[in-house]
């Protein structure tokens, strides 16, 4: 049994930029299906609906969504979007270039829909302002102190709020998606990854730390169903 007390530091194999192959295009529609599945969208349209009250008038919402991977949060965001009748310029954000022509490709009947090729830490990213920037299962691909780091620059970046949308490290969680992903046979990146990532990912005490860390004082916190985290500062 892995040790869950603390956030693992293995990296996972989606973390190479390099990537780019069937196998991950297949492992982008079964993440898109597992969070389906377990609710993972609710996480971030709840965050919208909550910060709704301050958005801007008069204009498109501009909303960046970091680790965009196959852009299928977006999708969802979009389509909550016209249901509310709510006018958006949404960006996704990577830094690997095959997500990005994949995540194009899908959301071709988005038009409200652009993506970028960034490094979230350069000059060229920094220089951009968003009204709502979000994280969907962005976060715990990096160390604590890197995270600090991040989320400090984004506050700066966000004119209405960060939404964050992370998973929370404990057994259940971890047995459940390792056995879900075995059982219904998916690719290897998706059995590697999966319970990979919630070992990487965190408990409240480590949003507690890594906020205090970031010089965040002001934030919501909140457990939602399947094992997830929503942040909002």
């Amino acid at each position: 049994m892995p040790d869950l007390s603390t956030r693992a530091t293995e990296e996972e194999l989606m973390d190479d930029l390099s990537l780019a192959s069937d196998a991950l295009r297949q492992n982008l529609d079964e993440l898109e299906t597992i969070n389906t599945w377990l609710g993972g969208y609710r996480v971030v349209l709840d965050g919208l609906q909550r910060l709704r009250s301050q958005f801007p008038t008069g204009r498109a919402l501009r909303l960046a969504d970091l680790g965009s991977g196959g852009g299928d949060t977006l999708r969802h965001i979009a389509g909550w979007a016209r249901r509310q009748s709510v006018p958006v310029e949404l960006v996704g954000i990577d830094a690997n270039a095959f997500m990005i022509d994949y995540a194009a490709a899908k959301a071709a009947s988005f038009p409200e829909i652009s993506f970028q090729q960034q490094d979230i830490f350069g000059a060229e990213f920094r220089q951009q302002q968003f009204d709502i920037i979000t994280c969907s299962l962005f976060c715990h691909h990096f160390s604590s102190e890197a995270l600090a780091e991040l989320l400090r620059q984004l506050k700066t970046q966000a004119r209405v709020g960060v939404l964050i949308n992370d998973l929370h490290r404990q057994p259940v969680a971890y047995y459940s998606i390792k056995w879900l992903t075995r059982l219904f046979r998916g690719s290897y990146l998706v059995q590697n990854d999966a319970p990979l990532s919630v070992a990487r990912a965190f408990a409240r005490r480590d949003w507690q730390q890594i906020l205090a860390a970031a010089g965040i004082e002001r934030y919501t916190l909140r457990w939602c169903w399947a094992f997830r985290w929503q942040v909002i500062f």
